[in-house]
């Protein structure tokens, strides 16, 4: 199950739309900023029902 989500980029800070797959659990993964291109670190929170709990952002030097 896809949701779609916005976030903030921890580089440029600009905010866009991106899709996080609920049906996976919870898991961590790097995707590039739609506007500046640099690795996010994204970590994904779901709960045993499905729900989305939470996202935490990451950049490559934290």
């Amino acid at each position: 199950m896809l949701e779609t989500i916005t976030i903030d980029c921890p580089y440029c800070g600009e905010r866009y739309a991106t899709q996080v797959d609920l049906s996976a659990g919870s898991q961590s993964y790097v995707e590039d900023c739609a506007v500046c291109c640099r690795p996010i670190e994204i970590a994904v929170r779901v709960d045993e029902d499905g729900e989305l709990l939470g996202v935490d952002l990451r950049t490559d030097r934290d």
